[in-house]
């Protein structure tokens, strides 16, 4: 019997970290194994925590030092702390707030290290590899992420471990729905995502017929709406009608859940992912894609670029909307070769679906334990 203590965002946060954190620890529970949590916020909330698969015991309200010392003491009442580290969930300059509580655990701790910058500030550098120093073992899911760790940050990697991003099993080929082209990018919406380039792409395939449809799924980011609102969409919107493809994209923008979600993933014919981010080594979306066995398109980031090698989509340059849609087009005429890459990826998916990760992370804390066992005795 294991009882692990999460310190993450959750929901209701609507994000990729609060999602992965959940599931992950759906994963884990089982009838001997308990998961407890602590969620992060930047304020008190006027909304309780609704995680499905973690009983929240704390709230750690950053820049609050009682909050901080309440959350480490949670966490210490658990067999193994799971810490979900991205720089902007936590307080302080770029997130080192949390290089405090972890100074205050008494619990073996495994850092699950969701960004690995390439080409991090001085000070992102010198929290990130205090996060690995001081964990007992830190899981990164992907290998360009332990490529970057061990090239650019001066720690030892011998605690590090690939798992990959757990995904939902695919779905069985019967239950695809049989329609018109449809390209879908999903996601929280926000500048970085690339959108007005996959706009762009669709410029491109106007000579098609039928014409594909370009669906964009997902609310804007909450960062990004606190920020500027709707701006960001409301552009999006705009350049749609300066290209002309405005009556063949759709905009949906509510935060969907997963059964919602699917209908979307079950109508699409290639999923595209036209990101900014040259050094993102974790896309909780780009592997959701693959496993439902959708052919995707993709930027050269580094975790498409390891994803995709083994035939599941296309990875195309940055910024350029011809070879997304060259890509795009490709897939469109070419139904079975799509037809190979959908297997490809749907395979994929049935051996990274959450159960078997789930069990890669529980082999993972019993090793941690039995090392901290010895050390203790």
């Amino acid at each position: 019997m294991a009882t692990y203590g999460f310190l993450s965002s959750m929901p209701p946060t609507k994000c990729g970290l609060a999602t992965f954190a959940d599931a992950l620890a759906g994963s884990l529970a089982t009838p001997e194994d308990t998961v407890i949590g602590v969620r992060v916020i930047d304020s008190y909330p006027d909304d309780a925590a609704t995680a499905a698969n973690i009983d929240v015991v704390a709230t750690l309200v950053n820049g609050d030092r009682g909050a901080l010392e309440a959350a480490a003491e949670a966490l210490n009442r658990s067999d193994i702390a799971v810490i979900q580290h991205e720089y902007g969930i936590y307080g302080g300059r770029d997130g080192d707030e949390v290089l405090d509580l972890i100074d205050m655990l008494r619990v073996p701790l495994i850092a699950v290290l969701h960004t690995v910058l390439d080409n991090p500030t001085p000070h992102q550098k010198v929290v990130l590899e205090e996060v690995v120093r001081r964990a007992d073992l830190c899981v990164v899911m992907s290998r360009a992420g332990l490529d970057v760790l061990r090239d650019t940050y001066d720690i030892s990697v011998d605690n590090v471990l690939v798992i990959p991003h757990g995904v939902t099993p695919p779905l069985a080929e019967t239950q695809r729905i049989a329609t018109a082209p449809v390209v879908l990018t999903w996601g929280l919406i926000g500048p970085g995502k690339g959108i007005e380039r996959g706009l762009r792409a669709m410029a491109h395939l106007r000579d098609m017929h039928p014409r594909p449809t370009y669906r964009v799924v997902g609310q804007t980011h909450p960062k990004v709406f606190a920020r500027e609102g709707e701006a960001y969409r409301t552009r999006l919107l705009e350049t749609a009608y300066r290209l002309g493809v405005n009556d063949n994209t759709e905009f949906y923008g509510e935060y969907l859940d997963r059964d919602a979600l699917e209908q979307h993933i079950r109508a699409a014919s290639v999923v595209l992912l036209p990101y900014d981010s040259t050094s993102q080594i974790t896309s909780g979306v780009l592997a959701e894609a693959v496993a439902s066995g959708i052919p995707v398109v993709a930027t050269n980031f580094p975790h498409a670029a390891e994803l995709l090698a083994g035939g599941a989509g296309i990875v195309v340059p940055h910024a350029d909307p011809s070879a997304m849609a060259r890509a795009v087009r490709w897939i469109l005429t070419h139904p079975d070769e799509a037809a190979v890459m959908s297997d490809i990826g749907s395979a994929w998916g049935r051996e990274a679906g959450w159960p078997a990760v789930g069990e890669r992370y529980r082999e993972a804390a019993r090793g941690v334990a039995a090392k901290t066992a010895r050390a203790a005795a």
